[in-house]
This record gives C-alpha cells, structure tokens and sequence, in this order.
C-alpha cells in the first residue's frame, strides 16, 4: 500500500445511498414501492429468462424516432390528436407524396451507434400514426406510397446484421389513421371500442409481416394500446424475441431513485422531442449523457437515448456531436459499462456511482463530482492535477489496487518527476485515495466528463441503515 500524502488534502466525499440488494428479488414488491409495476401479461407466456440476461449484457441502446412527418419538424404522430379534418386529410393523404429521404444510409447509423457503445438499435417500424416504414400488404399508408419507394425497415435489418448490431423493432399498437378512415378522433373518440377487435387483429398481421419477413429480430418495444394483447401474440409465435416495453419496466425521461430488481430500460430524448426538431431545440450535453448512462448502469438497467434523424436521412451534426464525445468516453471507459453486475450500493446523484465486475474482481467508481458545463472549469479535472476522494463504503484489504481506467499505471516507466502514483488508505470514515488525472484526452487540458477509478481487492463496507 502507497503511502497517501496528506499535505493540501481535500475531502471531496461521495455519498451514496446503500441499497440492499437480494439473491431472489422480491421484485413487484420492490418496483411498486418505488412507483414502478412490471406491466400486467394477458397471458401466460414471458420473456425467455437467458435471453433477459443477454439483454442486461447489452447495456446501451440507440432508439430511432423517424417517419415522414420529420419533413413537418413535428412532434412524431401526436399532431393528429384533435386535428381538424381538413389537417388529416393533407396529413394522410399529400404529406407522404414529398417523403424522399435520399441521404437515408443506415451503414452511417451503425457506424455512430457503434462507436458511442451501443450494442443494439431499436428503430418506429410504426409510430402511432399509423404509417409503416416497411412494404406493408395490410395498407396503402407506408413508404412504399411515397417518392422514396423503398423497404427502410428491410435496409435498416440488413445494417444491423452487417455491423453485429441487436437488432430491435418499435412498434405502436395505436393506429391513428385507422380511426382516420372510420372518422373516430385520433384518441378519446367514443365509438373507438366497437373497432377493438378489427385494429387487434390488423396489428397482427404487422406483426406476421416484421417478425416473418426480416428473419431474427432481438427485441421489440410495444408502446401504447393492446400491447399486452400483441405481447403474448409474440412469444407465442416468435419465443427467441425480447419484449421490453409491454413486459419489463421501462421509465421513460426519467431514471429510478433505487435500482430496479430484474432486466429494466429507461429511454431519453437526447434533445426534447423524439423525432427531429429543426428549431427550438435543447440538446442535453454530452457530460448529461454520459451521466445518465453511468448511472443507469449503477442501478441494473439498460439505457436507450434517442436520435431523430432529418427528413433526408442525415444524423443531425448537433446529434452526431453528442455521440462522439459519448464515443470517446466509452473507448476509455467501456469495461465498467458492460459484463458488469450492480453493487451493493448503487451511488447517489450529487456524487458517484458503483459497477463491478461480473466476477467481482474489479469494483468500479465513477467520479461525476468533477463533472459540469461550467465554460470556466469550476470543477472540470484539469490534466496533471490531483484531486482526493472519499469511498466512503468502501474498505481496502492487503490485496488493493487502484488504477486510473485508460490511463498508464506502471510509476516505474516514468522519470521521478512524473507523479503518477494512485494512492490511498484506509481510515474510520472510508477509502481515501489520491488521483492525478494524466492522460491527454482534450487539448484544453481540461476534461470535462467522469473518471473511472478500477480498484481491486476492496470490499464494501456493511450498508448502514439512513
């Protein structure tokens, strides 16, 4: 054990909160406590378990939020509830005759979705509009009726294979343009029930044609309407495919304030609109994004972030730029993202989180402390500059090591005057270590995004009771 230098020391501790985390979960118990009820199964089928724990492998998700009324910059779908009849008309009818999305190349996506991390993409086959992004046989609604007259569900599958992406579906059972064609109001319309069983049974055979025609597809996010009925319809005829939205939790915009028991997913707005906003927009920065999946990952769960691409197909640059400072991140830091498992204590918002090793080797501290948008620097971590920190719930044993993810921690490389070193000690209120950030990332020698401590042979401290 290094000797830790106390001179000019600063106590920066981060709290946690201790979560007790069980060997049988007692999960409706557990997620209803917190406001979160694992949706309710028309049936008898489920999820196959192996195939929800590769799914907790995967970790990060791109969701796509796409369809022809992008050229509108609107909201996807929802301008349909309570439009006038003269604006459906236009909106079904003439809208998609300008739809020609020349620049739609999803070898680009993979390549963006990759680098960020991402292990699978789950892309509006439909939204609630009604409008099918594949050559559908059930309607005249679908791309195939627009200048573009190409299968995008098709090229988008044939991607996701081509680059080892999951491959997912979205897909609303709501269909707005059905009610459209029997003059029912989008939602809330009173006679929408006598047509129950028609739109079930039509949403069926969309099901038939995505699940029957693009051969294996990994996952599936049902949003709205008879999911449950569609839900088990699906793991009766196609038993391999995950359902998330339909049978897991799956919070939206928001993330839980304790871990989730079982196999969960949050999905995001990168900006604050699903599909592409071409003005007034308000894109989180990517130090937000980065935080966010550091602490999904803390408590259990997957995280799916959104891109909206434009009516042309492009990624927006703005988007893009989001991605690759995630990209640069991850490349760093990956290994406390996936094979991981949570911890005994998750972490708090104000200061840093958990993940571990599948194998518990390795414990893995995110600092987010250091972490903001201050253009000065505040609190940014300079390069060469040693901060220390307090784990408070955690204990060093004769076996610690700690290291800097990405960075050289072999001291003996370098000249004396390159002060290296991690060090640390055991005290009665936690772990104190002592970290220079060296590694050169940004020119401006400031780093802006979290640090990942890799500590091995640590222990956690007993959860105390708050």
């Amino acid at each position: 054990m290094r000797p830790l230098r106390l001179s000019g020391f600063i106590r920066v501790v981060v709290r946690t909160t201790c979560i007790l985390l069980f060997v049988i979960h007692p999960a409706t118990t557990l997620v209803h406590g917190q406001g979160y009820e694992r949706p309710r199964m028309s049936g008898t089928l489920r999820n196959q378990p192996e195939r929800e724990e590769e799914f907790k492998d995967w970790g990060l998700g791109m969701f796509v939020h796409w369809s022809f009324d992008s050229q509108l910059g609107s909201v996807i779908s929802h301008s349909m509830d309570y439009a006038s009849r003269d604006y459906l008309d236009r909106y079904v009818n003439e809208l998609p005759k300008t739809f020609n999305p020349t620049e739609y190349d999803p070898d680009e996506w993979m390549e963006i979705a990759k680098l960020a991390g991402a292990k699978y993409m789950v892309f509006t086959t439909k939204h609630h509009s009604g409008f099918c992004m594949w050559d559908s046989k059930t309607t005249e609604f679908d791309i195939m009726n627009t200048p573009y007259k190409k299968d995008i569900v098709k090229s988008y599958v044939d991607a996701c294979r081509r680059h080892g992406m999951k491959v997912g579906f979205y897909y609303s059972p709501e269909d707005f343009a059905f009610h459209y064609e029997r003059d029912i109001p989008a939602r809330g319309g009173k006679d929408a029930g006598k047509h129950h069983d028609e739109l079930v049974a039509y949403t069926k055979k969309h099901l038939d044609e995505l699940f029957d025609n693009y051969g294996e597809i990994d996952v599936v996010f049902l949003d709205g309407g008879h999911k449950a009925e569609l839900a088990e319809y699906i793991h009766q005829k196609w038993p391999k495919v995950i359902v998330t939205r339909g049978e897991m939790v799956t919070p939206e915009q928001k993330l839980p304030k304790e871990p989730i028991p079982g196999p969960w997913e949050t999905c995001f707005t990168l900006g604050n609109q699903w599909q592409y906003k071409p003005t007034n927009e308000d894109y989180k920065s990517g130090t937000k994004l980065i935080n966010m999946l550091i602490e999904t990952r803390a408590k259990g769960g997957n995280l799916l972030i959104n891109m909206g691409p434009m009516p042309s197909g492009k990624v927006p640059l703005e988007q893009e730029e989001r991605f690759r400072e995630l990209a640069l991140w991850m490349f760093v830091n990956d290994k406390a993202i996936y094979d991981i498992k949570s911890c005994v204590v998750a972490g708090s918002r104000s200061g840093g989180y958990y993940t571990q090793s599948k194998d518990g080797k390795y414990v893995y501290a995110f600092l987010t402390q250091f972490t903001d948008d201050d253009p000065k620097g505040s609190t940014q971590w300079g390069r060469s500059v040693r901060k220390e920190v307090l784990l408070k719930e955690l204990k060093a044993t004769p076996e610690t090591k700690i290291s800097v993810l990405g960075q050289e921690d072999r001291v003996e490389k370098f000249t004396g005057r390159h002060d290296l070193g991690t060090r640390f000690r055991q005290t009665e209120d936690g772990l104190e270590v002592s970290v220079k950030r060296a590694q050169r990332l940004y020119n401006n020698r400031r780093w802006p995004n979290a640090v990942v401590l890799q500590l091995e042979g640590v222990e956690f401290k007993r959860p105390q009771t708050q």
